[in-house]
């Protein structure tokens, strides 16, 4: 028998050996990371409750008039401080305002300042990050240091200097200048998990193949790299998006965030507590729903970070 023939009989004795037998249970399929991550969360309670209270949040911000008709803005001083009537089912304000509407119109000017803060983080740490990450030596640490910097700076701190300064001579509700002065302040440890991803992802073996293929820098960042460092990034500006929501209702709780007309939930917050002893609901509100607000946000990051952590999987 040739060297050929005897090739060909393994090759198709180990093929045949390969076969599994009619009847029996094939064996179980592998699972991807974001597999298994989806697998832990369905069995995380924690998940279910924050998932639902951000749901619960957007459907407010998106469709106020699902949850109260009343208009925010129709104001009586004649209601000042009446208890709950009609619609109003938590009473009125200082001014004579549903208090109802108003927090609950209040969730979409949070909403939105977070989301487009943390868009605004999330591009900026994505290109810090990636560069950091995928070319290293002098480009890395050049970007390292500017990290370092930006993080020695305390974001509240630096939010209420920032504010007031872009906010001095405008006019408008002043969400742009909160998305900025965010975004510009915030965005330092998403470009430092996503360099952590990125230099993990680096150097496996199929970015070593795309490379000996010939793929360009930026074909294999955009490809193989990002796809496979995203995970982490995604958790942070999770947890961001609750930190941002909190840090707007602070500052415009200072009078130095988000103005009228805007309707915020810091805004009703500064009213309320100057009369707190007149009425108790105008101030509790608010911040109860701010509460639950932040606390789903960064209670769902911390689930979705644990599933997708292996070391902290069951």
């Amino acid at each position: 028998m040739s060297d050929l023939e005897m090739a060909a009989t393994t090759e198709l004795g180990t093929h045949a050996a390969d076969t599994p037998p009619a009847g029996a249970t094939p064996p179980p399929k592998t699972r991807s990371l974001a597999a298994d991550a989806w697998y832990d969360l369905r069995r995380n309670w924690i998940f279910w409750v924050a998932a639902a209270l951000v749901v619960l949040v957007i459907l407010m911000a998106v469709v106020p008039g699902l949850f109260s008709g009343a208009d925010p803005t129709a104001c009586n001083t004649r209601r000042q401080f009446a208890g709950p009537s009609g619609g109003a089912i938590l009473g009125y304000d200082f001014q004579g305002c549903d208090v109802f509407s108003r927090t609950v119109h209040g969730a979409r000017a949070s909403v939105l300042v977070g989301l487009f803060a943390v868009l605004l983080t999330g591009v900026i740490g994505l290109v810090f990050g990636m560069l950091a990450g995928y070319f290293g030596g002098w480009l890395d640490a050049l970007l390292s240091r500017v990290v370092d910097v930006v993080l020695g700076i305390p974001l509240l701190l630096a939010a209420i200097v920032l504010s007031k300064r872009l906010a001095a001579d405008r006019q408008g509700s002043g969400i742009a200048t909160v998305v900025i002065v965010l975004g510009i302040l915030g965005w330092t440890t998403a470009a430092r998990v996503m360099r952590s991803s990125v230099l993990t992802a680096r150097s496996q073996d199929y970015v070593a193949a795309a490379r000996m293929l010939g793929a360009g820098p930026l074909r294999i960042m955009w490809r193989h790299i990002l796809p496979n460092a995203l995970a982490p990034f995604i958790v942070v500006l999770t947890i961001t998006l609750g930190t941002f929501i909190a840090t707007e209702a602070t500052l415009s709780f200072l009078n130095i965030g988000l103005r009228p007309p805007a309707i915020s939930w810091g805004i009703d917050i500064a009213t309320a507590g100057k009369h707190v002893r007149e009425a108790a609901m105008p101030l509790i509100a608010p911040s109860l729903f701010l509460t639950l607000t932040v606390l789903a946000f960064i209670m769902l990051g911390d689930a979705i970070r644990d599933a997708f952590d292996p070391k902290l999987r069951r």
